[in-house]
């Protein structure tokens, strides 16, 4: 396996407290579930425990509070290989919450309360550029849409300033400037954020084929819409191009782009092309959604090496 270079996630830590149901309730209704979990979650800190199993060195940044949410989150960090040293504990605020829902086909229906997530009035725009320039040049920076916008421009503009790869995970949906986008060298939204963004409703491949056209067109350097079952669409300058799905038995989705926005940065980061890369990432994606809750379902590089072996859907022009 070649030596990854360092992976630096900026995001949300959260705890994900996971009701089964037999289907998800409509507005207003009462459904019967039938059985509860507590994991940890949170967008930054699935995909820095990702990037960890896979063999990536990585350190998280965020924020929990002192509270049995946040230390119970941390510890599962820490004791995956996540480096937790820049995690800040908001004494003055709740560790960040997500309420799911999981239904027997794997859907889910998540709502958050951020808490912890929100509070970054010790860190702005000096402090990243503080850090990003003792980083390794080939560093990969990974920001997701669960922490201040203001944030993330701050951590997008200090990386590009000093030549580092921003992966940029636009989840979850919401309108962004062009001006932002153009420091992403990759996007990773799934066919709800890429419909956000690109305003053009996706339904089948074609429709994710001109929404990621239109994305290419904002001036991101590459994006790469994830689609589930469907595999995933690259829109790059060269063209675009369709990733075939892995064949695996959904159990539960939640934290499947998680799992392949942290491979897609172990992947990039071990000097893989984009399409091994994405392939890869597809196969993180796919094992992701075999087992239940967010952490817990990362893959390991075993698992993710055996599904390579035993499938190889192809990737071509569209």
């Amino acid at each position: 396996m070649p030596a990854a270079s360092d992976v630096i996630v900026v995001g949300s830590i959260n705890a994900d407290l996971v009701i089964r149901v037999p289907r998800l309730p409509r507005p207003g209704e009462t459904v019967s579930g039938y059985n509860f979990k507590v994991f940890g979650g949170g967008k930054g800190a699935n995909q820095a425990l990702a990037v960890a199993r896979l063999g990536g060195k990585v350190r998280l940044i965020g924020n929990v509070g002192t509270d049995d949410f946040g230390a119970m989150v941390i510890k599962g960090l820490a004791s995956g290989g996540v480096n937790v040293s820049l995690v800040e504990w908001i004494p003055d605020a709740h560790t960040g919450v997500a309420l799911i829902m999981v239904d027997e086909s794997g859907e889910n229906a998540i709502a958050t309360a951020p808490g912890a997530n929100r509070q970054w009035a010790t860190r702005g725009a000096p402090y990243f550029r503080n850090l990003f320039q003792t980083c390794h040049p080939h560093t990969t920076v990974i920001l997701q849409l669960e922490i201040p916008l203001e944030i993330v421009e701050a951590v997008t503009t200090a990386a590009r300033d000093y030549g580092l790869r921003v992966i940029l995970n636009p989840a979850p949906a919401r309108a962004l400037e062009d001006e932002l986008l153009r420091r992403a060298d990759v996007i990773t939204p799934n066919r709800h954020e890429a419909s956000e963004l690109s305003r053009r409703k996706i339904t089948d491949l074609e429709s994710a084929r001109e929404a990621a056209r239109a994305l290419l067109d904002r001036g991101v350097g590459c994006v790469v819409v994830t689609l589930g079952g469907e595999g995933a669409v690259i829109a790059t300058r060269a063209g675009i191009f369709h990733a075939a799905p892995f064949q695996v038995k959904a159990v539960d989705c939640t934290a499947a782009g998680d799992a392949f926005t942290g491979g897609l940065a172990v992947a990039l980061s071990e000097g893989m092309d984009l399409f091994s890369a994405v392939k890869f990432a597809n196969a993180c994606g796919a094992i992701a959604v075999t087992k239940e809750g967010a952490q817990p379902s990362m893959p390991t590089r075993a698992e993710v090496e055996e599904l390579l072996r035993a499938q190889s859907p192809p990737i071509r022009r569209i």
